[in-house]
């Protein structure tokens, strides 16, 4: 079993801050809920103050429910997306790499040829 090093203070914050964001984002949904369902309700005049208060808190319940699912698969998507950029990223810099790599070469080859030939000629 490996301990895990500490994380950084910059980490936490992190993590805090996309905790609160969930959180107010949840509670502002919730809000929205609320008043979506208190507007059907009002269209709804035959319904009797129990099952209007019950219609109102399946339908929060349900709705908070399906946004929470929603916001994880967004940010599923997100880290894969993330995961793959980072990858062609990765990709495309050792590629650049290999290539400055073959052009520094031929440099110093002709380089070392034009010098060679330099020497080998009469002045």
């Amino acid at each position: 079993m490996t301990a895990e090093p500490p994380a950084s203070p910059h980490a936490c914050a992190g993590m805090l801050a996309s905790q609160v964001e969930g959180y107010l984002l949840i509670q502002a949904e919730r809000q929205q809920a609320l008043r979506d369902a208190a507007a059907l309700c009002a269209r709804l005049p035959w319904l009797t103050s129990a099952q209007s208060e019950d219609l109102t808190s399946r339908y929060c319940e349900q709705r908070v429910h399906l946004t929470h699912r929603r916001l994880q698969a967004v940010a599923t998507r997100a880290d894969q997306l993330r995961e793959e950029y980072e990858a062609r990223y990765a990709a495309l810099r050792r590629t650049l790499l290999k290539r400055h790599v073959v052009c520094a070469t031929l440099l110093l080859i002709c380089a070392g040829t034009l010098s060679t030939c330099s020497h080998l000629m009469p002045h």
